[in-house]
């Protein structure tokens, strides 16, 4: 190998060796970092593995709502916030996107409700004042299904009552709402134990479809054949029987309510299955009504004013209602060229049956028929009476009036016609009119004219007798005063001579004494004048 021959001025420089390396060694410097990746991997790995589900739930609108900030709770704890708030596809909604912690994940299931939580005034009351200061949130209800689910439609109002609430759902079907919202109360006896959830109008327009939450224990207390009904507000029933006012609370009168009842006589059978539909009733009066099966109807004429009845009047016999008025009508008759007023009636054989001590069979349409014509016969009518004088509410009466005219029942007719007899009320206006009659016939003017001359006579009589009383108060008076004067001295006088230091005392007192010396000396010649009776014709022997 050659070299270069070296400048002599640069000898001094040393010459640098080449070094062949051994083996890879690693510095301490790159220690630190390699740490800080690991453990930064470690720490996203761990931020993966505990983060929790990402849903979405759609609102109608975000007021209140804002990204990061809004927190979503379940019982007042936080399980997760708002990330992401956007607009819809379709700009009708707004779509929240939320994560909750890993714990919630089981709870993400079909029937779980979320709504949005913050300051509201109701007619029920006022709920979620504390947002007016922590600012709105979102609120969980877990619900019960197994199905899982990531998304979500928001509720626009809270639920009534939370799923793990206990107690039973009902669903009942009434014709009309009243004033019933959602949170009205539910009733029984008085004592709220429910409350209604919601309410819709059916398809076709016909009825409500009100939704019920009761409370448990109370929900044991609803059957089958327990009634429910309206009672918003005041109930008041103007009928035969008087002026009834029925309510529940101040809160019904208020929100509305529903109330339920168990009639006493229904036959003891299990609790009712969720979700059983009841006919929802107006009142208390029609829910507690009797379902009547059998009905036989008929038509009854009157002669005089219906003024006073209404349709639902009852028809009694002997005060128990066994029937009530369906209809009142009005008919032209050619015969008579005059319009008259059906009634038709409904009656119900069955409430009489039930009442019977022994166990009545139901009896055929032949049966029926003899047995009302034999009824008839013997006095069976039809008569309006008035129930309450303060309300003059009419009802229909059936009862016997053997004096009646001879009818019968026309079968030919449908419905039949019942035989009627005049009322009471009318029967008393034509002896009042008759009344009415005969004093109109009275010469009243005649005994005006002799009442104003008795009149007269008295008046000349008080005149005369007035001026005797001014005679007796001018002469007789003051003799009269002179004589009791005199009266008065008479008697002082009479007073000193009967004192006891008085002289005519002084001598009765002497003459008593006198008279008793001579009573004494009677008794001793009586007394020997018996021992001896010679001395009359003798004298008295000398001792």
């Amino acid at each position: 190998m050659l070299r270069t021959p070296i400048d002599p001025g640069i000898s001094d420089i040393p010459e640098a060796a080449v070094e062949q390396k051994r083996g890879w060694t690693v510095s301490l410097v790159w220690l630190i970092p390699a740490v800080a990746v690991v453990i930064g991997g470690w720490l996203a790995v761990k931020a993966i593995q505990d983060r929790g589900p990402t849903i979405t739930i759609t609102f109608k609108t975000a007021e209140g709502l804002e990204a990061d900030k809004t927190k979503i709770k379940y019982k007042n704890v936080d399980v997760g916030v708002v990330k992401q708030i956007a607009i819809s596809a379709d700009r009708t909604r707004v779509v929240v996107t939320a994560e909750l912690v890993k714990q919630a994940a089981p709870y993400l299931v079909e029937d779980t409700r979320f709504w949005v939580v913050s300051a509201h005034i109701a007619a029920g009351g006022v709920s979620g004042l504390g947002t007016l200061f922590s600012g709105a949130y979102i609120g969980v209800d877990i619900g019960k299904s197994s199905k899982r689910q990531q998304q979500f439609t928001g509720l626009e109002v809270a639920p009534v009552v939370g799923a793990d609430l206990p107690g039973r759902q009902f669903v009942l079907r009434g014709p009309e709402l009243g004033s019933l919202e959602i949170g009205s109360p539910v009733y029984f006896r008085r004592v709220q134990v429910g409350r209604v959830l919601a309410h819709e109008l059916e398809r076709d327009g016909t009825a409500v479809t009100v939704k019920i939450f009761v409370d448990a224990p109370y929900d044991q207390y609803v059957n089958p054949n327990t009634r429910f009904w309206n009672a918003s507000g005041i109930d008041v029933i103007a009928d035969a029987t008087g002026v009834k006012i029925h309510t529940q609370s101040v809160v019904a009168l208020l929100l509305g309510g529903i109330a339920f009842e168990t009639p006493a006589d229904s036959s003891v059978v299990q609790p009712a299955d969720e979700q059983h539909v009841f006919p929802l009733f107006p009142d208390h009066s029609q829910a507690m009504k009797r379902p009547d099966v059998e009905v036989v109807p008929f038509t009854m004429y009157f002669s005089e004013t219906l003024r006073g009845l209404s349709v639902g009047a009852a028809v009694d016999y002997s005060g128990v209602p066994i029937g009530e008025v369906k209809s009142i009508g009005a008919e032209f008759d050619p015969a008579t060229t005059a319009i008259r007023i059906p009634v038709e009636v409904a009656l119900y054989p069955e409430r009489l049956r039930s009442m019977s001590r022994e166990t009545v069979a139901k009896p055929t349409p032949a049966e029926r028929k003899a047995r009302l014509d034999g009824l008839v016969e013997a006095g069976l009518r039809a008569q309006l009476r008035t129930g309450s004088l303060l309300t003059n509410q009419l009802y229909v009466a059936l009862d016997f009036f053997p004096n009646a005219p001879k009818a019968k029942i026309d079968w030919t007719k449908t419905p039949p016609e019942l035989p009627t007899v005049h009322g009471g009320l009318q029967e008393l206006q034509a002896t009042l009119g008759n009344i009415a009659v005969k004093i109109e016939k009275l010469p009243l003017d005649q005994v005006a004219m002799d009442l104003r001359q008795a009149l007269q006579s008295l008046n000349r009589t008080l005149q005369s007798a007035d001026v005797l009383v001014k005679r007796l108060d001018t002469e007789v008076a003051p003799a009269a005063r002179e004589a009791l004067e005199e009266s008065r001295r008479t008697l002082k006088t009479t007073e000193r001579t009967l004192n006891t230091d008085g002289p005519l005392q002084q001598d009765l007192r002497g003459a008593l004494r006198e008279l008793t010396r001579a009573a004494q000396s009677l008794r001793v010649l009586g007394d020997y004048l018996a021992s001896h009776p010679e001395a009359v014709l003798l004298g008295k022997k000398r001792e």
